[in-house]
């Protein structure tokens, strides 16, 4: 028996030693097996067993992957890995801690939890292959066959150049046919026609219901960024939006979606990238990032004010006072040009915004061209007259003494409707509308407001905004007033929502001045005052103008603003509009 029991120690000591043996392998970390393939240049195998990771585990993988990439030189390898991290911090570091020149040889290190722990390059290159770069083949190959212009799809042609195993494919036909357009009852079979259709690789062809990925436009900025690449033009104009008529968010995927009608562009008389389909000005992606900082970073209102000096006035009350004799011929001229001498310049204040953006560019010219309407300076349409050519005598045959006058834009949607889940959101309405004030003259020029507008004053407003769609097709500084409305409705609505939150995005790119400038131009200071007259039987009647921009969203995505009754109709277009696995990883606009 003693000798049995002699016997069975060591072979449990064996089978307990097996059974840490066992532990031990079993306790491998998944990073440390991946990070191995790394340091032997075995890219593909690492990607493999990364994908197979739970997502935090995953992203980690796939940032310690990318920072071996970039090494390397693998560029393509390089900027399909950061596209596959979820996590924009994690995305964020990758990308912040490569190289611009991928390849250049950098000792940066990744900014994660594990940048201590990322495998140093070691030069080799085995298995490295698989994953071939062709990004400097398919630049080459651009520059050398891009004659004459526009060949390739960057230069508004219809070439493209793509990775194909075992060389390149170029394809300068194009592949796919307008989108067919049908009423409103035909709306599910259009929507899957558009889904089967995704493939569309045409930025310029028209298409009634485009999507734009903010999230993903903003990854492939940064990666475009991390590369030492400026936005191309396409992302520049949010691929051809022209209007925004929905916000859709998608959190299993991480994305928030803009969707709208869209067509090729061009560039009108006035300078303007306008929409070969419709004449709209085209959306902007600068304009999209001066609204969001601002809705993410500020309380106050965004705006201009175009207000006369008070010295001006003054002079202008003494003028006039001295001219109450009729005028003789060849006199009138002269009565004119000194009239607007002394009127001067107005100050224009922008606020909110920096005065040197474009947004605020788009509201001192709207408001301004508004007043040449209002004053007969510029045409405006069947239905809106000028204030001066509604102006009559009274009954005791008197015209009304000088005032000033004031109009201004304001924000003006009927509703904006929401699913039941606050995933997708539509409005409705022009969102623009002009309120008008009568101002009364100090005698040392001061205006002071009254709070009310005459029958007048309150006529050319109301048809103004009532013919505001003619008047923005006629002048399509109007229409980009209204995208600049409905932009800032749109981040007003991720502000208030809070749907970055909901998708887990930062906006670290859009929000980041240094590495996603704006362009800038001279900021509006002054400008001459709109002023004009009338001779009604032998009187004069002189009007001057005065007023601004205010944009104030917030007043409209109020939670007791937000209606639901149209969400059936949403939750069907939100359901219709995700992304089509098949498509590239690249892609951040669909059809």
């Amino acid at each position: 028996m003693s000798l049995t029991r002699w016997c069975c120690a060591p072979l449990s000591v064996a089978i307990i030693l097996l059974g840490l043996a066992v532990g031990v392998v079993a306790a491998v970390e998944p990073l440390d097996t991946i990070r191995e393939h790394l340091q032997a240049g075995e890219f593909p195998a690492a990607k493999s067993l990364a994908d197979q990771l739970p997502p935090r585990e995953r992203d980690r993988a796939l940032a310690e992957l990318a920072l071996a990439q970039a090494r390397t030189g693998a560029r393509a390898g390089w900027a399909e890995t950061v596209r596959g991290i979820r996590d924009e911090q994690l995305r964020y570091g990758s990308l912040s801690d490569t190289p611009a020149k991928i390849g250049s040889g950098s000792s940066a290190r990744l900014n994660t939890q594990n940048s201590a722990s990322a495998p140093a390059a070691t030069g080799s290159t085995r298995g490295g292959a698989a994953a071939a770069d062709f990004t400097s083949l398919i630049d080459l190959i651009k520059k050398t066959t891009g004659t004459p212009k526009p060949g390739w799809i960057d230069d508004g042609g219809v070439g493209t150049v793509e990775k194909f195993p075992g060389g390149v494919l170029i394809d300068t036909q194009g592949s796919l046919g307008k989108l067919k357009a049908g009423s409103g009852k035909y709306f599910n079979a259009r929507h899957a026609s558009a889904r089967a259709e995704s493939g569309n690789r045409d930025i310029r062809r028209e298409s009634e219901f485009r999507k734009v990925s903010l999230t993903k436009l903003e990854r492939e900025l940064q990666i475009r960024r991390a590369l030492g690449q400026e936005p191309d033009e396409a992302m520049r104009l949010l691929a051809g939006l022209n209007k925004v008529e929905y916000l859709m968010v998608y959190p299993d995927s991480g994305e928030i979606v803009l969707a709208g009608p869209a067509a090729n562009w061009h560039q009108d008389g006035e300078g303007r990238i306008v929409s070969a389909a419709n004449g709209r000005p085209v959306l902007q992606l600068d304009d999209l990032i001066v609204l969001l900082r601002h809705a993410f970073g500020s309380a106050e209102s965004t705006g201009c004010s175009i207000d006369p000096r008070p010295h001006n006035l003054e002079r202008l009350q003494e003028y006039l006072r001295g001219q109450n004799r009729p005028l003789k011929p060849g006199e009138r001229d002269k009565w004119v040009s000194n009239l607007r001498d002394l009127a001067g310049v107005q100050d224009i204040r922008v606020f909110g915004i920096d005065p040197r953006t474009r947004v605020a560019q788009i509201l001192v010219e709207a408001d301004y061209r508004m007043k040449l309407v209002g004053m007969g300076l510029e045409e405006g349409t069947p239905g809106v007259k000028s204030y001066l050519d509604t102006i009559e005598v009274d009954a005791q045959g008197q015209v009304p003494p000088m005032s000033v006058l004031r109009w201004w834009f304001t924000m003006n949607y009927d509703a904006v409707q929401s699913t039941e889940s606050h995933d997708a959101f539509a409005w409705v309405g022009s969102g623009v509308q002009v309120l008008s004030e009568n101002q009364l003259l100090a005698a040392q020029g001061k205006r002071i407001a009254t709070g009310q507008s005459d029958e007048l004053n309150t006529r050319f407003a109301e048809s103004f905004t009532r013919h505001f769609a003619a008047l923005a097709e006629k002048y399509p500084i109007y229409a980009e007033l209204q995208n600049v409305f409905d932009l800032s409705l749109v981040c007003a609505l991720l502000q208030s929502q809070d749907l970055p939150g909901q998708v887990g995005w930062q906006m670290s790119h859009f929000r980041n001045l240094e590495a996603c400038p704006v362009a800038l131009g001279p900021a509006p200071k002054e400008v001459l005052s709109v002023v004009n007259h009338r001779v009604i039987r032998g009187k004069h009647v002189v009007a001057g103008v005065s007023g601004g921009v205010s944009v104030q969203p917030r007043t409209f995505v109020a939670p007791d603003r937000i209606r639901t009754d149209q969400a059936v109709q949403l939750h069907e277009r939100h359901s219709r509009s995700p992304q089509p696995q098949e498509m590239e990883s690249s892609s951040w606009w669909w059809d």
